[in-house]
């Protein structure tokens, strides 16, 4: 499920393969951004911001978000595609790469300098060199909503999506429908960032520091199964700002009061 962590390590796969390098063939696959004309510019870099991604191109920004389906792929010149090219959107070549985005969401196409009317809108990121612990700890706890949703709103804290949102509140104890305003919203996201830091460079995923399937999270995706702390059965709800919008949510009722 591509949250933060994910997007980062796109992001630098991208940038490892097309960073200075001048574009060959620049194919965006829909239609507001069919006739753009980007061959033969240089690629400056492909940096994350949340579950953003920005590929700089000779003065412009390719935007892309990945929501639930959406991948990068990088290939050799000629080499077969893993994924049936009826689901690329962006085909980004140089004489020695070609980079191919599949099922992306958003796709946009800015100048570099108008950036900020994509992103400006995001919180502080863990994953960024700007990382504000206070800020983001400011914005969450402010917020007068479940903690849960508090945390997914992007606007609050960019990078974490509904499995981290739910493995953090099981570690701090915290139940997902309590009020953002009640928690000790810094230790929470503190909590957060050192998750996603810490699964940055893991193969998959883990809260429990156990890799093995099945064992790697606490309490997303196991709903009726016993807690593994104290046995209590795991519960599933869900929650969300808007019923378009609601995020299946898995608490232990007894180890999150």
């Amino acid at each position: 499920m591509p949250e933060g962590d994910t997007v980062w390590r796109a992001a630098h796969r991208l940038d490892e393969a097309l960073a200075g390098d001048t574009t060959t063939r620049v194919d965006l696959r829909v239609p507001r951004l069919a006739t753009a004309d980007l061959s033969g510019k240089l690629i400056d870099s492909c940096v994350p911001r949340g579950k953003h991604l920005l590929l700089r191109i000779g003065g412009w920004t390719l935007h892309s978000h990945l929501k639930m389906e959406g991948e990068w792929h990088v290939y050799r010149p000629g080499e077969r595609w893993r994924v049936p090219a009826f689901r690329a959107r962006a085909v980004v070549e140089t004489s020695r790469t070609q980079a191919v985005g599949f099922d992306l969401a958003d796709l946009a196409l800015v100048p570099t300098e108008r950036e900020r009317e994509l992103v400006g809108h995001l919180g502080p990121d863990p994953l960024s060199d700007r990382w504000d612990l206070d800020e983001a700890a400011r914005r969450v706890g402010a917020d007068a909503r479940g903690v849960h949703v508090a945390l997914l709103d992007q606007r609050n804290v960019a990078g974490f999506g509904n499995v981290y949102a739910n493995e953090m509140l099981f570690v701090r104890g915290i139940r997902p429908s309590a009020a953002a305003t009640d928690i000790d919203a810094r230790a929470l996201v503190d909590t957060g960032a050192r998750m996603i830091r810490t699964n940055l460079h893991r193969v998959e995923r883990t809260f429990t520091g156990d890799s093995r399937r099945g064992r790697r999270t606490w309490v997303y995706g196991r709903e009726n199964q016993p807690c593994r702390r104290c046995g209590t059965p795991v519960r599933a709800g869900a929650l969300g700002a808007g019923a378009t919008r609601e995020r299946n949510v898995f608490w232990c009722p007894r180890c999150q009061p």
